[in-house]
């Protein structure tokens, strides 16, 4: 994989975003491949697609890019609230890319979540454009990263150093599963795997997870029977395969 963008497409450009989007774009077009299946390229989509910028011809996934001249792994803003929100509900978001370039026009960082991670609780509400600007009261969103699993964070750039594609491949059918989860439902799923992560450990008590039910009461603030939920969505992580089953209230994390 060759991490130089080609300079020369920006000449006809003045504007920073612009140049962002044609040379991460053209990038994308010659070296990225699909992270669902054995196709080595993806397609861009038709000029204005909303929020998808690349398709696999083979698998047919979709992709959305987002390029970023400063690394942010907190989070990275994205289109209107309503929309995402209305997206996520009706399960119809892509696999996002976030892409780091550096001033030399070299990709130094590429971070794939799949779309089974874009859940409500990740999305954060921005403040509305001012009365005086060209969209008056249209209100934006965040992605938040740091609230996503470390399983919906796959690298296939990392400092400048490409990660095998065979990797990335496999950390991507490991999760795979999750997408077949009810939009409805994933949410729930995602947020005790966050909660799982945060434990810091590999194996844990379903007494360690409880210690975190207030956090899961405060991210679903409609549902009162908190700890029936952390176990029925211990049992699909498990089902999944992320999860084992060591003992009475004992799990340990795979992968």
């Amino acid at each position: 994989m060759d991490l130089r963008c080609r300079t020369d497409l920006a000449s006809g450009y003045k504007a920073g975003p612009q140049i962002a989007r044609v040379l991460s774009e053209d990038w994308c077009t010659r070296e990225l491949y699909c992270a669902a299946c054995d196709s080595n390229r993806l397609e861009r989509t038709r000029t204005n697609t909303p929020s998808v910028d690349f398709s696999c011809p083979n698998c047919e996934q979709l992709y959305e890019l987002k390029s970023l001249k400063r690394w942010n792994p907190k989070k990275v803003v994205d289109a209107g609230y309503e929309a995402m929100l209305r997206a996520i509900r009706m399960d119809r978001t892509p696999n996002l890319l976030v892409l780091h370039y550096s001033s030399e026009w070299r990709v130094q960082n590429l971070m794939l979540v799949p779309r089974s991670f874009f859940t409500e609780t990740v999305i954060e509400k921005r403040k509305p454009l001012s009365a005086t600007a060209r969209r008056a009261g249209w209100v934006g969103c965040n992605i938040l990263l740091d609230q996503i699993p470390k399983d919906g964070k796959i690298a296939l750039v990392s400092s400048g150093n490409c990660l095998p594609d065979k990797q990335v491949r496999q950390e991507f059918s490991r999760i795979r599963g999750l997408a077949e989860i009810p939009p409805q439902l994933r949410g729930w799923t995602i947020d005790v795997l966050k909660a799982v992560r945060r434990l810091g450990k590999t194996r844990f008590l379903l007494k360690e997870l409880y210690a975190l039910e207030s956090d899961l009461q405060n991210a679903h603030p409609n549902n009162r029977n908190i700890r029936p939920k952390i176990r029925q969505q211990l049992q699909i992580l498990r089902d999944l395969g992320l999860l084992r089953f060591t003992a009475p209230g004992a799990y340990e994390l795979q992968g």
